[in-house]
């Protein structure tokens, strides 16, 4: 064989196959550098990081702001669904028996204020999906039961099960906001884990995910906190939700029940937000783009933090923002996805 003839079809194929790579990102990143430079004139502001996996596959990571891959950032409210991640291994390990067990099998009811039967009754599953009856709403900001009373107390469980429940409902008929709900979901956990919540979720989650860059916040009693600022890079946000896309299996390994996964992402209550449903502490919705529907499954956080899932698109979108407690957050990462990410999603899938 002529040497020189073989080597000059290899690089030939090598050039032709990097010809096409090209192409398709030049394609993807005039969208991108739209994106960035909307971010650098303040059109978005306080955008962090964005990240896009396709068929488990790093497809974009872009970092704004300063901001590098190993910064770890505040997700808030994400970290709800690491929770929801975490109740669900506990379930299928036996620490917990399942979602419709009561508030009673895990405190004396009685010994906190406002005791009340149907307090004791309010199931897992109520907290879960926020369809607790706890006269809590985190959007309202007269109910007692509101979050931002909840940070300033020496102990958030105490506080939350002395609440006094809205009488106009019923838990399970109808959704209410409530990260209260929350942190108990995690005090429970705590409490049935043998090693404790933080040992259980390193054991369980982030190792078997090859997570070593994350950390917890903690409640005044030392637990972590379910209630959200839960921080970890970009990519180990994408890794997360990358898990459940995956029907929480990671390399192979069963990390989370497929059973649980599904139910997860399943509508379990409707809320009274656009189009939206929840599931155990996922938010679902319908986006349309090109007049082709596709159902989202997300994390969401203030500030404007996103873990989308696209089934249809095989595809995670991370958005990291830290535009806390304005109006604009959430807007503007749903406009960053519809007008810049899934565009390239889109043409990416079908390629």
């Amino acid at each position: 064989m002529n040497i020189a003839y073989y080597f000059s079809g290899i690089l030939l194929s090598i050039i032709s196959f990097s010809c096409k790579t090209n192409a398709v990102k030049q394609e993807a990143f005039p969208k991108l550098s739209a994106l960035r430079d909307s971010i650098e004139q303040q059109v978005y502001e306080d955008i962090n990081a964005v990240v896009i996996y396709q068929k488990g596959k790093l497809l974009v990571e872009e970092y704004y702001n300063g901001t590098t891959k190993n910064d770890i950032h505040d997700a808030r409210s994400v970290g709800k669904s690491v929770a929801s991640a975490l109740l669900g291994i506990a379930i299928d390990e036996g620490y917990i028996t399942s979602l419709d067990q009561p508030l009673s099998d895990f405190y004396d009811l009685k010994d906190y204020e406002n005791y009340d039967e149907q307090k004791g009754a309010i199931k897992l599953r109520n907290l879960v999906t926020m369809t607790s009856n706890f006269d809590g709403n985190d959007d309202d900001f007269d109910t007692p039961g509101n979050e931002e009373y909840m940070y300033d107390q020496p102990n958030w469980v105490k506080w939350a099960l002395n609440l006094p429940l809205d009488s106009t409902r019923q838990s399970g008929e109808s959704w209410q906001y409530f990260t209260a709900g929350a942190v108990l979901i995690g005090n429970i956990l705590n409490q049935s884990l043998p090693k404790g919540l933080e040992q259980y979720a390193k054991e369980k989650l982030f190792q078997p995910l090859g997570n070593e860059n994350y950390q917890w916040a903690f409640t005044p009693q030392g637990v972590p906190s379910t209630a959200g600022n839960f921080r970890t890079t970009a990519l180990g946000f994408a890794d997360f939700g990358q898990l459940y896309l995956n029907g929480g299996t990671w390399h192979d390994q069963s990390i989370i029940s497929e059973q649980w996964v599904k139910e997860s992402l399943s509508i379990q209550a409707e809320t009274p937000f656009e189009p939206n449903f929840y599931g155990y502490f996922w938010w679902i919705k319908d986006l349309v783009l090109d007049k082709v529907t596709y159902q989202i499954t997300y994390c969401s956080g203030n500030g404007g933090n996103k873990i989308y899932l696209i089934e249809e698109l095989d595809t995670v979108i991370v958005i990291l923002a830290s535009a806390y407690n304005t109006r604009y957050g959430h807007k503007q990462s749903r406009e960053i996805t519809s007008q810049f990410l899934l565009p390239i999603v889109q043409r990416e899938f079908r390629d």
